[in-house]
């Protein structure tokens, strides 16, 4: 039996459109996953012909004939659905009503979306390599694309192919992502990667219990030493600090005195999911924190049915608290400016990338991970 997803249920696994030429509706959505279906190789599909592409990231999203949510106004025109891509032509400010911070909306060809359901993607196609390199087990990779469908292979074990098939909605990765390949084919016409989340620094998720993904190889730019480069290596580690501003949800990095990094967050929320209650149950923790565990991508998967999520490849993890804190990317939502996740700091992937190669241990593509 097909289950509706909520909008509460789509959080889980990360994570209908329009007809026009500027969006571009999920394919096969709704989708009967079936074994057979899943295995099936995918090639990437056709994107949207824009320099930024948006994907919606929630269920039953409102497309506006103005930037407000005023229902006095009635401004909904269609409701679009979760991995809807649309044309990203700029962002305004709008007057949201709800207690939000972020009154920001795309402007699309089409209408207004409101900004925080909104990922900001781009189409970056890669040249794939046809055959693992040389004397090397693996390599690490970048989604580049709006998203890539997978085949699946081997075991389900993960709870996030089992509420993928649960929903019937297709297991993807998306823009932003950073995953561990260990495999490459070409036998179904093009080159595919395969996706391996093991227990040995690569992710620490289903690959040990044999669950892996193939992807179309053009979706994964394949990352160089270059892309993981120190930054300021010759910034002694004491002079290097972070301020997080958990009123403003706001992140500075220092070198000294001086300024030289500043990005907007998203810091635990302040209720319980489960109760609807005023709460810092998964409050971002305060005090002095220091870096003591570094990985390039990190299967995050935890709390219970009411509260969980189950989230593989989370890119770029930098942990500053033992309770399994960190500055890590994230590409399920745009909301950064407000309070959202349980308790870890959300930036986008652009800005956790940089975070990261700017903290100290430096981590080489080949640690994969360091711990301190």
């Amino acid at each position: 039996m097909t289950r509706k997803m909520s909008r509460r249920d789509f959080l889980k696994l990360s994570g209908a459109g329009l007809g026009a030429l500027a969006f571009m509706p999920a394919k096969g959505f709704p989708f009967d996953v079936l074994f057979d279906e899943l295995s099936k190789p995918k090639r990437l599909p056709q994107f949207p012909a824009s320099a930024i592409i948006g994907r919606v990231v929630d269920p039953d999203i409102d497309l506006r004939s103005r930037p407000t949510n005023d229902p006095n106004l009635n401004s909904s025109i269609a409701k679009l659905g979760a991995d809807t891509l649309v044309e990203w032509n700029r962002e305004v400010i709008g007057n949201v009503i709800g207690g939000l911070n972020n009154q920001r909306y795309v402007e699309t060809p089409n209408g207004y979306i409101y900004a925080s359901v909104l990922q900001p993607t781009r189409n970056v196609p890669n040249t794939p390599i046809t055959q693992m390199p040389a004397g090397q087990n693996g390599f690490w990779a970048e989604v580049t694309v709006p998203y890539v469908e997978l085949a699946h292979e081997g075991a389900v074990a993960s709870p996030w192919l089992n509420d993928h098939i649960a929903y019937n909605f297709p297991p993807r990765l998306y823009y932003g992502q950073v995953v561990w390949i260990d495999q490459v084919r070409t036998s179904n016409g093009f080159a595919e990667y395969r996706w391996n989340e093991d227990a040995n620094g690569h992710g620490y998720g289903y690959g040990a219990y044999g669950e892996f993904f193939w992807g179309d190889g053009a979706a994964f730019k394949i990352l160089t030493d270059e892309d993981v480069s120190p930054i300021s290596p010759d910034v002694a580690p004491d002079q290097k600090r972070i301020d997080v501003d958990l009123d403003r949800q706001t992140l500075s990095c220092y070198e000294g005195a001086t300024e030289v990094f500043y990005c907007r967050v998203s810091t635990g929320i302040a209720f319980d999911p489960e109760t609807g209650q005023i709460s810092d149950k998964l409050a971002t923790p305060v005090g002095n924190l220091l870096t003591h565990w570094k990985i390039i991508s990190l299967n995050m998967t935890a709390g219970s049915f009411q509260s969980g999520y189950s989230t593989p490849a989370v890119p770029w993890s930098t942990m500053i608290s033992g309770d399994g804190i960190a500055i890590h990317g994230a590409f399920w939502h745009n909301s950064f400016g407000e309070k959202r996740s349980h308790g870890c700091i959300n930036v986008t992937p652009e800005n956790a990338k940089w975070i990261f190669r700017w903290t100290t241990p430096h981590v080489s593509l080949a640690q994969s991970e360091q711990r301190l």
